[in-house]
C-alpha cells in the first residue's frame, strides 16, 4: 500500500499546527539518546547553607567537555517574576564550551547572573535563567529536613522546583556564534545544546534541595527519592519571543514537519505489525490516559481540550480494544484514517506521536533530517519568469489567496521588537502604536500583495527584472521559491489576523523540544515542562525509551 503525505495545505493550518505534542522525534527525547554514551560528573559544588552558590555540572567523551555553570542567588521574593522584564532571578546559567578554569569562573560570575545586561564570551555556547517553584520548593526542603519524601500530589501538581524564562544561544550577548559549532557532529541537531543545559539543571535543582535539607537539620535529613526525581523535569515560562521562529526560519521548519509526516507514513504503510509492536502502541495509549490526568491549568481553554483529549483517547482505547485492529493488514492505516472521521485534532496529532513509539528504525533516521543548512536555499533564482512565480502561488499558496485583506479584521495585528528586551511583541494596529516599525512576520498579506503585483506582469519577465521595481518583496519572493521544494515550510494563515491564537505558534515549536503540560496564561503565554519523567544522569546508559508517559500517582 502507497500512503501518501498529508496535505500541507491542512498540516500547516495554525489550529492544526497548535495540536502537536511531543514524539519520539522531540528534541530532548533525541538529545537523551544521542549523549546516553557521555560521562556524566559534578565537577564543582559550593553552595552554602541557604543554597547559594556556584556549581559546575559536566558531559564528556573523549577530549570534548560540555560545561554547565551555575549560579544560585539571593533574591527577595517581590524579585521572583517570569515577565521577561525582570533583571534578578533565582538562579542563572551557561553552557561553557570546555572546563572553565578560576578565570573563567570569576568572568561568569560577574556576568550570567545579570543575563542581558552581561556579556560573554565565544567559549559561552548557551545562557539562561530561572526562579523557583516557591511552593513546591519549600514543600521539598521542609519534608527532606524533616526526614520524610515530598507529598507526590502536591509535587505532581506542578512538576518541577525551578522554572526557566530564557534560553539564549547563537551569538546572543556575546555565545559563540553557530559557525563556530555547526560542524560537531554531536550537536548537528536542533538545539541540542539548549537542551543539555536543561536536562543539567533539572539535576542541579535536585541536588541544590538536597543540600539545603542537609544543612538544615544534619543529623535527620533525606536525600528526595530517586523515583520522585526522575518524576521532576523543568518548568518553563515562554512567550511571544519564539513565536516569529518558525516564520524567519522556513527550511528549517520543513524539515522538522516533514520528518513527522514522513514517519506517519511509513507507519501507515506497515503491512503487518507483530504483538510486541502492538503491546507497545497500546501500552502508550493507557499510560497516557493516566498522564494526562497531571496536566493541571487554570485556563478554561486548556482544560477544555485536556477533557477532550481524555475523551478522545478513551474512545479510541474502546474502539482498538473492540475491533483487535492488529489482526488485520495496515493496522495503523486503519486506525488512523478512523481518527479522522471521529476524533478532534488534539487527539489525532496525539495519537500520530503515540504511533511512532514502537519505531526506532523508521524514527532514529528521520532525527537526522531535523537540521537545515538554511543559507544554501536564501538566494533567489532571479532567472526564474514571472510565469513561474504565479504558478508557485497559485499551486502552493491557494488558501493564503483567498483571504481579503481589505477587511479590518484581516490586518487587526502587527509584530514588533520590544525596545526594553529585543524581544517579538504582537499588537492591535487600531489600538496601539508602532505599527510604523511592523516586522515582516505578515507573510499571508505580503503573499497576496505579492501575487496581484505579479498577475499583471508579462509571463516571460525575468524575475530580476521584477525584483528591480518590487524590491519590498523580496523576502516573498524568496519563500515562494523556497516553498516550492520544501512543502511544509510555510503556514498556511493569517498572521495578522483578528481571529489569530498565537498560542499556537508557541504550541508547534514546544512540541518538537519535547514539552508537556501546556498550562496557557493567556493566547500569548505559558508554561510547560520538560523532562518530567526522564532518566536521571547517572542513568542515561540504559533507559526505558517511554519514560515520556510516566506519572506520579
Amino acid at each position: 500500500m502507497k500512503i501518501e503525505l498529508r496535505n500541507p495545505k491542512i498540516v500547516m493550518k495554525l489550529s492544526k499546527l497548535g495540536s502537536f505534542h511531543q514524539s519520539k522525534l522531540s528534541f530532548l527525547r533525541s538529545f537523551l539518546k544521542e549523549f546516553k554514551d557521555w560521562e556524566y560528573n559534578r565537577d564543582l559544588f559550593e553552595l552554602d547553607e541557604k543554597g547559594f552558590g556556584k556549581a559546575v555540572y559536566s558531559f564528556r567523551k573523549k577530549n570534548r567537555i560540555y560545561s554547565l555553570v551555575c549560579f544560585a542567588n539571593k533574591i527577595d521574593d517581590h524579585e521572583r517574576s517570569d515577565r521577561v522584564i525582570a533583571t534578578r532571578w533565582d538562579a542563572a546559567f551557561t553552557l561553557h564550551d570546555g572546563i572553565p578554569t578560576k578565570n573563567d569562573l570569576e568572568r561568569l560570575y560577574a556576568n550570567v547572573p545579570k543575563q542581558e545586561v552581561g556579556r560573554l564570551s565565544f567559549k559561552e555556547l548557551t545562557l539562561s535563567r530561572a526562579n523557583k517553584s516557591i511552593r513546591i520548593f519549600n514543600h521539598v526542603v521542609e519534608c527532606l529536613a524533616n526526614g520524610k519524601q515530598p507529598d507526590t500530589k502536591i509535587i505532581s501538581q506542578v512538576g518541577y522546583l525551578y522554572r526557566t524564562t530564557a534560553v539564549y544561544g547563537s551569538g546572543k550577548f556575546g555565545l559563540a556564534d553557530r559557525f563556530r559549532i555547526k560542524n560537531r557532529n554531536e550537536i548537528y541537531g536542533p538545539f541540542r545544546l539548549e537542551m543539555m543545559l536543561v536536562y543539567l539543571v533539572r539535576q542541579f535543582t535536585f541536588d541544590q534541595v538536597n543540600h539545603i535539607a542537609k544543612n538544615q537539620n544534619p543529623k535527620k535529613a533525606v536525600k528526595l527519592d530517586p523515583k520522585i526525581c526522575r518524576n521532576l523535569g523543568i518548568g518553563n515560562s515562554t512567550g511571544l519571543g519564539m513565536a516569529p521562529f518558525i516564520v524567519n526560519h522556513p527550511t528549517l521548519l520543513n524539515n522538522w514537519i516533514i520528518a513527522r509526516e514522513t514517519a506517519l507514513k511509513n507507519i501507515r504503510e506497515i503491512k503487518n505489525v507483530n504483538n510486541n509492536e502492538a503491546s507497545i502502541f497500546m501500552t502508550c495509549v493507557k499510560k497516557s490516559l493516566k498522564n494526562i490526568t497531571t496536566w493541571n491549568t487554570e485556563s478554561e481553554f486548556q482544560q477544555i481540550k485536556i477533557k477532550k483529549l481524555i475523551f478522545d483517547l478513551n474512545k479510541l482505547k474502546n474502539y482498538l480494544e473492540k475491533n483487535q485492529c492488529f489482526d488485520n493488514e495496515f493496522p495503523f492505516n486503519s486506525i488512523y484514517l478512523w481518527t479522522e472521521e471521529n476524533l478532534d485534532d488534539e487527539c489525532i496529532e496525539f495519537v500520530v506521536s503515540l504511533m511512532m513509539e514502537p519505531y526506532d528504525n523508521i524514527v532514529n533516521p528521520l532525527v537526522k533530517c531535523m537540521n537545515s543548512e538554511e543559507e544554501k536555499y536564501f538566494n533567489i533564482p532571479t532567472n526564474r519568469t514571472a510565469e513561474d512565480l504565479k504558478k508557485i502561488l497559485n499551486f502552493k499558496y491557494s488558501e493564503i489567496l483567498k483571504i481579503d485583506f481589505s477587511k479590518k479584521e484581516s490586518n487587526q495585528n502587527f509584530w514588533f521588537i520590544s525596545k526594553n528586551k529585543e524581544e517579538p511583541r504582537i499588537a492591535n494596529r487600531y489600538e496601539e502604536d508602532g505599527s510604523d516599525l511592523e516586522q515582516p512576520l505578515a507573510i499571508a498579506r505580503d503573499i497576496k500583495k505579492l501575487y496581484e503585483r505579479i498577475l499583471i506582469c508579462k509571463n516571460n519577465l525575468p524575475i530580476s527584472k521584477f525584483l528591480m521595481d518590487n524590491n519590498d518583496l523580496r523576502h516573498v519572493v524568496r519563500r515562494a521559491f523556497i516553498l516550492e521544494n520544501f512543502p511544509y515550510s510555510e503556514i498556511q494563515d493569517n498572521t495578522i489576523g483578528s481571529d489569530l491564537m498565537p498560542i499556537d505558534m508557541l504550541r508547534l515549536k514546544l512540541s518538537f523540544f519535547g514539552a508537556a503540560k501546556f498550562d496557557p496564561k493567556s493566547d500569548k503565554w505559558l508554561r510547560i515542562c520538560m523532562f518530567q519523567g526522564a532518566p536521571l544522569a547517572n542513568e542515561l546508559k540504559s533507559f526505558n525509551d517511554l519514560w515520556i508517559y510516566n506519572s506520579l500517582n
